[in-house]
């Protein structure tokens, strides 16, 4: 553990490279590291004190954008460290919801949302964040479906060269694709427990080998079963569950190298070296994310209380 005793849940986190990374929480909390994690500079943004900032995307020590849950539903831009915030997009409607931020590079990025009438919301920017606009092409949901704004990671992109991924829970668990923007939505069953809204596919990610995912329920989280699947991408015919499951709910996957994963959620930490097959609990402190630096080997985790770590093999 790096730090805590913070009054805020951080649920968003982007590790840029070995040395900077920032974070992003409720109470419109948000914070930087340009020291690997060695200390933090910690701010409220002015006029969001009660904005719940679920997923941040960083690209440098300057510049980051940041994504809020809740209503008014708003993307927020600093160009420079955090001292102004700039809107972006602000959305007032109540039906609202926002789950995930990607990008692909500094220009192309998604915003995901909780279905409306029966569709997933899917906002683009192809200016870096500067201007947003709704999808003409968004993902279908099922009744009772939607994705979790739990640690950013339900929505991937470029995910096995698939251009864009979701996956999903609720009454399903399902994973859904498409090649290209104006490609058709292609839709997969999952094999996390689901039916509950609690439930689902709560993360996932691509590495060399195979696709994981991870989920659970929240709500239960010390339930081991169905919590975990993977794809092998040279021969899997479907999404296999682990036969080595975690130690309940996982928030949030990610690729460390080779056949080694990483997940976490409130009930402790996981390691897979086998890419997805076996877990080994590793840690039992609550986190909500866990995320490795775009360029570099610095891996980090966050969770409520402020509470920040770093994953040391």
């Amino acid at each position: 553990v790096l730090q805590q005793g913070k009054s805020t849940s951080i649920r968003g986190l982007s590790v840029v490279d070995d040395n900077v990374a920032w974070i992003s929480g409720s109470k419109g909390n948000i914070a930087i590291t340009t020291n690997g994690g060695k200390t933090w500079n910690w701010q409220q943004v002015k006029g969001f004190e009660k904005s719940d900032f679920r997923d941040i995307e960083a690209f440098s020590d300057k510049e980051a954008i940041i994504m809020s849950s809740g209503t008014p539903a708003l993307i927020l831009k600093t160009i420079d460290g955090g001292a102004n915030w700039q809107v972006k997009y602000k959305n007032a409607d109540t039906a609202y919801f926002f789950d995930a931020m990607e990008f692909t590079d500094k220009q192309i990025g998604y915003v995901l949302g909780d279905p409306i009438n029966g569709q997933f919301v899917l906002m683009q920017t192809k200016d870096g964040g500067e201007h947003w606009l709704a999808s003409d092409n968004p993902a279908k949901a099922l009744p009772g479906e939607a994705s979790f704004a739990a640690s950013g990671t339900c929505l991937a992109l470029n995910l096995n060269r698939k251009n864009i991924a979701i996956v999903t829970g609720g009454s399903y668990a399902r994973l859904m694709f498409r090649n290209t923007d104006e490609g058709k939505w292609n839709y997969e069953n999952l094999p996390i427990q689901h039916g509950k809204a609690s439930q689902g596919a709560f993360s996932m990610v691509c590495g060399d080998k195979s696709i994981v995912v991870v989920g659970g329920d929240y709500s239960k989280n010390k339930l081991s079963d169905s919590t975990a699947c993977f794809f092998k991408l040279d021969n899997s015919p479907e999404f296999t569950l682990t036969t080595g499951n975690t130690t309940g709910f996982q928030s949030c996957i990610e690729y460390i190298s080779d056949n080694t994963f990483l997940s976490t959620g409130t009930p402790g930490s996981n390691i897979t070296t086998d890419s997805g097959k076996t877990w080994t609990k590793i840690d039992g402190i609550s986190y909500n994310v866990c995320r490795k630096a775009k360029t570099g080997k610095l891996v980090l985790l966050a969770g409520d209380g402020g509470k920040i770590g770093i994953l040391k093999l």
